[in-house]
């Protein structure tokens, strides 16, 4: 688990899965800088990570512009100290098929959801590399892999995270530094959201299910922190999804052609007056949870299997063990069975022998 010393800073951290993380590390006693927009949400997830034995600072901080992550890194290690661990958790959203969406939407979307995670990273950089020490985790998404209608804007920043990652973690490798980075692969969650994020379509969004609650990623979270692991995947359909798309990806264009917009539309239409958090953040606390708690599942056992995958081996190899021996035990009383009635065999032989010589 994390140690107690850690130094955390969550991008997103005013609610949904970022929030849930904080609560996560807030529990190890970490020290958690909660970096997001809307001051209301922060302050009372600072409120809950100090009531379950953390410390927190709250800067509101707009991950789009790059001084305000470097001037929120400052102000974390000036009030709590060197920064161990980045979470870049941070995003916005816009539901809508291309032929709707404003290149101001898209651009929003890539600033805060893409370039979000780059300031994030470098300003993590620029503090980590001269200790060579700490961690970087991006929360990515099964988007990453596979781009799904309605939501052209987010896979495409997700895709990009994905590539702008793979290229720091070799030049990671190459330096020979001890900081790393993991990403940490999402399945559709019960979030805020989908009660946050723009919608240019005339229903709700709505999560495709199977769909997790934010603590069974940000248990995740928490857990790469301190276990070097290149990348995660949370959910059997995470993992189903990446696999899908490498063996048959025109048959998955042509399944999501038919199911993904339904999928990701709620029975009822959309009221064309709710606020979004695209531009500016929604006011009030929203929490972490969305409206869907009643279709969402608290465990997944991949991702037990997954973060216990050294305890299955170990496992597996002394069932390996105790198989082998009881085979090898089977053998020998096998043989030592036999052996008297090869003995007793052997007078009969003789005399065979004796009336054939006659």
């Amino acid at each position: 688990m994390p140690n107690t010393q850690d130094v955390v800073v969550i991008t997103g951290a005013s609610a949904g899965h970022g929030r849930a993380v904080a609560r996560l590390f807030a529990r190890e006693g970490a020290k958690i800088g909660l970096l997001a927009r809307g001051r209301e949400g922060l302050e009372a997830a600072q409120r809950e990570v100090e009531s379950l034995g953390g410390r927190a600072i709250a800067v509101p901080t707009d991950v789009s512009d790059a001084d305000q992550v470097e001037a929120a890194a400052q102000a974390v290690e000036a009030e709590l100290g060197p920064i161990t661990v980045w979470v870049n958790n941070a995003m916005v959203s816009v539901f809508s098929p291309v032929k709707k969406l404003r290149p101001e939407e898209v651009a929003r979307v890539t600033e805060v959801t893409y370039l979000g995670y780059v300031y994030g990273t470098m300003a993590a950089l620029r503090r980590m590399l001269p200790r060579d020490r700490g961690v970087i985790i991006q929360v990515g998404s099964a988007l990453a892999y596979r781009g799904i209608p309605l939501q052209a804007a987010y896979c495409g920043a997700k895709h990009a995270i994905q590539g702008f990652t793979e290229s720091l973690r070799t030049e990671l490798l190459h330096d020979q530094s001890r900081v790393r980075v993991t990403l940490v692969q999402m399945p559709a969650m019960n979030t805020t959201q989908f009660s946050l994020s723009k919608n240019n379509m005339t229903h709700n969004p709505q999560p495709v299910p199977p769909i997790y609650e934010p603590e069974v990623a940000a248990r995740v979270v928490v857990w790469a922190a301190s276990h070097d692991r290149r990348e995660i995947d949370v959910g059997a359909s995470t993992v189903a999804a990446i696999i899908a798309n490498k063996i048959a990806p025109g048959a998955l264009d042509h399944y999501l052609a038919r199911q993904g917009y339904s999928a990701q539309q709620a029975p009822e239409f959309a009221d064309p007056a709710r606020p979004d958090n695209l531009w500016k953040p929604v006011p009030g606390d929203h929490g972490v949870h969305g409206p869907f708690s009643n279709r969402s599942a608290r465990h997944s056992p991949q991702v037990w299997t997954t973060l216990h995958r050294g305890t299955i081996a170990t496992i597996a190899g002394f069932a390996l063990a105790a198989l082998s021996v009881g085979l090898w035990s089977g053998r020998r009383t096998a043989r030592a069975v036999s052996a008297p009635s090869r003995a007793l065999a052997s007078p009969d032989r003789a005399r065979l022998h004796e009336r054939r010589a006659v």
